[in-house]
């Protein structure tokens, strides 16, 4: 009932949005549209497309009111007025009406004799001079062969009304007219300019082209033929169109999401029937003697498998031995392996992961090549799920992957590798066998293991990674010696000393405190004297200390030197108050 009242409430709108864009019909070329019915617009059937300045001054001497054109803006008016004096030499008068600028010729006439509306085309007089002009005009008046025109509907007033603003007319009666026009004249005279941004209306309705469809120009068949207060046209149907494109983008987008949420809850029902069915099923083959056929009638498709995927990895974290080992052969009878493999072979690094948890969780071996592949990928996330299952799936060497690694090993990484260490009771490997790797990432994360594993035999090779051309990799190689009290590293220390920087620097007078040492008192008196930090003072006066009674004589001389203020760093440090 629900999808049916869909389909109704779809069907209903696209009717609505049809009919609001069905097309409507327009006459002449300006903006401004009838919101009456058409009426028929009275035409000189005779007159040629483009009328000459004779044919208009042979109307005009026919005792006829002629009006020329209709504008909005008086600029327009008047330019249309100047051409036409220019080029017939008729009086010309502007009159304002409806908010319009209308251009008549004869306009005393307006309410006695007949009204013509004359659309005019000046396009073919560009670039001619005024003095042609004007030669052009003296020989059309001395043209004589006439045509005369046919009857001419006329209005009861006698006028005819403006055309240009609103397309509206008067119903008219026939009335005989007479228009003298010189034949000569009608194969192609001046065809008189109109002025740019002219909105003269045409009598007969223009053709749209193709191209009108897709702007909202005033002959687009997209707009009504409406008048919106005198508003832009063009702009009011454009927010029509968009208010109603808008609703149904809204409705359209409601439906999917209803459609969608119906989808969902079916998959979820699914589900759910698929993990009741799948835990029974595996119970009874583990602990009973069902095979995997009840399995094969259910995992019918792509997503059943998947369920009963997932489900096989939930039952294997709590299994162990020869259960583990029958589960895993389910998995491989039933082909559930070969979905693995192809989501650990996906171009996309979300199915790469799934893959990788699902081989990891079944013990599979197939996808190692894979995983190896994806420990140097640029997506941190998949680098860390392909070392999690080569931890996982490896039997004696676990952290193999460390000697293929040639991206950073984020610290985030390192510290789900320990925890993976800690929680899953794994053999601890030496680590000192990572000290000399190209990659200073894991370099540092070999010397935080050896501290945290307390691996003193790796003391030979610190002394190595001491004199690392990496700052980083040294100072955590002073401080894990200093930590571990790895006292042959000193002399390293102290050969390396002038040449660090000062936070390694630092480091080492810190680390000689942590392993104190008779043998590099005098080193630590000089880097007091020499010294011109505070901060490497107080740590060399706190390495001296640490001797005992040796450091502590060493410091009353010291404080007894007038050579410099070593009396208050030596009080500082051995007031009990602050340390």
């Amino acid at each position: 009932m629900r999808r049916t009242m869909t389909i109704l409430l779809a069907m209903a709108l696209c009717a609505v949005t049809l009919q609001a864009f069905s097309p409507s019909e327009e006459n002449g070329t300006g903006s401004v549209h009838s919101q009456s019915p058409e009426t028929t617009v009275p035409v000189l059937s005779s007159f040629p497309s483009e009328l000459t300045p004779g044919g208009l001054v042979s109307l005009a001497n026919g005792n006829y009111a002629i009006q020329m054109g209709a504008f909005g803006r008086l600029a327009y008016a008047e330019g249309l007025k100047e051409k036409i004096v220019e080029l017939s030499g008729l009086p010309v008068d502007i009159v304002e009406e409806g908010g319009l600028f209308k251009v008549f010729i004869n306009s005393s006439l307006r309410g006695e004799a007949p009204c013509l509306y004359i659309p005019v085309n000046f396009s073919g007089n560009r670039g001619m001079s005024t003095s042609g002009e004007n030669e052009k005009v003296q020989e059309v008046r001395k043209a004589t062969a006439p045509v005369v025109a046919p009857e001419v509907s006329v209005g009861e007033t006698g006028a005819l009304q403006d055309t240009a603003a609103r397309g509206i007319t008067e119903k008219p009666e026939s009335v005989p007219a007479t228009a003298i026009i010189p034949a000569s004249e009608l194969q192609g005279g001046l065809q008189p300019e109109t002025p740019a941004g002219t909105e003269t209306a045409e009598v007969q309705p223009v053709k749209r082209s193709i191209r009108n469809l897709w702007f909202l120009t005033g002959d687009s068949p997209w707009l009504t033929n409406y008048n919106y207060f005198g508003k832009s046209v063009a702009l009011v149907n454009a927010l029509i169109i968009t208010i109603i494109a808008s609703f149904a983008t809204m409705v359209i987008l409601l439906l999917v999401i209803l459609l969608n949420r119906r989808r969902m809850e079916k998959e979820a029902k699914l589900r759910q029937y698929l993990l009741e069915q799948y835990q029974s099923l595996i119970i009874d083959y583990l602990f009973g003697s069902s095979g995997p056929e009840p399995f094969r009638k259910i995992a019918s498709d792509n997503y059943r498998r998947q369920v009963l995927i997932d489900q096989m990895i939930d039952v294997s974290v709590n299994l162990k031995g020869d259960s583990r080992e029958k589960l895993t052969r389910l998995y491989n009878q039933l082909e559930l392996v070969n979905d693995s493999l192809t989501r650990a072979r996906s171009r996309r690094w979300h199915k790469r992961i799934k893959g990788f948890r699902e081989l990891a969780f079944m013990g599979i071996r197939e996808g190692n090549d894979e995983m190896y592949k994806s420990l140097n990928s640029r997506n941190e996330i998949l680098r860390m799920e392909a070392q999690i299952a080569l931890v996982r799936l490896s039997e004696k060497d676990h952290f193999e992957f460390l000697s293929h690694l040639k991206r950073p090993f984020s610290l985030w990484e390192q510290i789900t590798l320990h925890d993976l260490i800690l929680q899953h009771d794994m053999p601890v490997p030496d680590f000192q066998r990572w000290l000399p790797s190209e990659n200073p990432t894991v370099v540092m994360f070999a010397l935080r293991m050896i501290r945290e594993f307390r691996q003193i035999e790796a003391e030979a090779e610190m002394r190595k990674v001491l004199l690392h051309r990496d700052p980083r990799v040294s100072r955590l190689a002073v401080e894990v010696a200093g930590d571990l009290g790895m006292k042959s590293t000193l002399e390293t220390m102290k050969r390396m000393y002038k040449f660090q920087e000062y936070q390694n620097c630092l480091e080492i007078v810190k680390s000689m405190g942590k392993m104190p040492e008779t043998t590099m008192l005098g080193f630590l008196k000089l880097v007091l004297d020499k010294e011109d930090d505070v901060q490497l003072q107080i740590e060399a006066v706190k390495a001296i200390e640490n001797m005992g009674e040796v450091g502590v004589q060493a410091l009353v001389k010291v404080m007894k030197s007038e050579y410099k203020n070593y009396n208050i760093i030596v009080r500082h440090v051995l007031d009990r108050r602050i340390y």
